[in-house]
């Protein structure tokens, strides 16, 4: 995992955490003993209606992640269901991260992006060529990242089996601990963990730029992702 660490650029501070718009909403359907009651909690045409291009962040650069979720949208609590919109820049990527609660599938709908997974120790790891069209799976629990490969954005759908099936940044999560633990699990590696550290961008819009290699290819600077 060490080479990713020269992939990940600043951020902008906003974070991916979904807030819950409407909390009262959810907590009546959660009560709610019928669909006929559901009906009437959510008694508006504009209760059953999610856009996902009105988003503050939908159209964020390097990429931004928009969920659509119990918290984004009541309409879905008791569904199971969370279905987000992924968009990324130019060489924009996801950065290594699962989802505890739920399973996840991806489908492209434009652009060529490379998946890659890691479900637990001794398996392999799991590369896709995600093209028009073509989808993949990532089981609950299982570590995962996404990279577009092109100079022009990509979008995919992503579907998971929960209404709140939470991401983990993997590498923002292990900072968390203490330098030296971290130096521990790196085999005592002569790291300076703490400068490591505070270059892991915080998870932003849910995107950050990807390799070198792709973002010298396509001419964009490092930084911040514009033509040279």
């Amino acid at each position: 995992m060490l080479p990713l660490l020269t992939f990940l650029l600043s951020l902008p501070a906003t974070l991916a955490i979904d807030t819950t718009s409407r909390p009262s909403v959810n907590a009546e359907l959660k009560l709610a003993a019928t669909n006929l009651d559901r009906h009437h909690i959510l008694a508006k045409d504009s209760d059953w209606t999610f856009d996902f291009q009105s988003r503050p962040n939908y159209h964020a650069a390097p990429g931004s992640v928009i969920n659509a979720n119990a918290a984004t949208f009541p309409a879905l609590t008791g569904v199971g269901l969370t279905l987000a919109t992924l968009n990324l820049g130019p060489c924009a990527m996801l950065p290594p991260h699962l989802h505890p609660r739920a399973t996840n599938v991806v489908v492209a709908v434009k652009g060529n992006t490379t998946s890659w997974m890691v479900g637990e120790n001794g398996v392999r790891t799991v590369s896709v060529q995600l093209t028009e069209g073509v989808m993949t799976i990532f089981p609950a629990g299982t570590l995962h990242f996404m990279q577009n490969n092109d100079c022009q954005p990509a979008q995919l759908i992503s579907a998971l089996n929960s209404e709140d099936a939470g991401t983990l940044n993997i590498l923002n999560a292990l900072w968390t601990f203490s330098p030296e633990t971290v130096k521990a699990a790196f085999g005592n590696a002569e790291l300076d963990t703490e400068t490591l550290g505070q270059r892991i961008p915080q998870p932003g819009t849910g995107a950050n730029l990807g390799s070198f290699e792709c973002l010298k290819r396509c001419g964009l600077d490092a930084r911040e992702g514009i033509k040279e």
